[in-house]
């Protein structure tokens, strides 16, 4: 059985994150959705919201479980027993950092590999980031994210407001 880990903060998670996770669940036995909470990141949702989200818009996938993690992302796909970890790919701007961070956790655990699925061109500019920056200033964002997710988006943003 091959398991691989999509790991990532997924705040919010968008049509480009769903493309990838959508693509891998059919070359892999079981993906493992490690959802992080990063120190360095003030995210719009807290960890517990994110897996929520995620378990929502991918309920109709078989093989997914959505985890939470702290710390590396390889020590965590370790953890799961996973052999592989999948990352999206937008631009060669992604490709460079990416490349660094699978060298870097190949030397880590040299039993760990990283697969790069680059992300449909349709979704290629899509970044959470954008979507947050969209939805606080109003504008429709159904095509950037699954419709729960933009009614979990404009839920935050007006609690946050009040």
């Amino acid at each position: 059985m091959v398991k691989a880990v999509y790991p990532g903060t997924f705040d919010p998670v968008t049509y480009g994150h769903l493309d990838v996770i959508r693509r891998a669940s059919v070359l892999f036995d079981e993906i493992i959705i490690g959802v992080l909470h990063n120190y360095r990141k003030s995210p719009l949702f807290s960890v517990e919201e994110r897996v929520n989200i995620l378990k929502e818009v991918t309920k109709d996938i078989p093989n997914i479980k959505i985890k939470s993690f702290e710390g590396l992302s390889v020590d965590f796909v370790r953890d799961c027993g996973a052999q592989i970890i999948v990352r999206g790919l937008r631009a060669i701007t992604d490709f460079e950092y990416e490349l660094q961070m699978a060298q870097t956790n190949r030397i880590l655990e040299p039993g760990i590999d990283t697969m790069f699925l680059t992300t449909s061109l349709e979704y290629a500019y899509l970044s959470s980031t954008t979507v947050k920056e969209v939805a606080y200033f109003g504008e429709d964002i159904s095509k950037f994210v699954p419709p729960y997710v933009a009614e979990q988006i404009q839920n935050k943003l007006k609690a946050k407001k009040e």
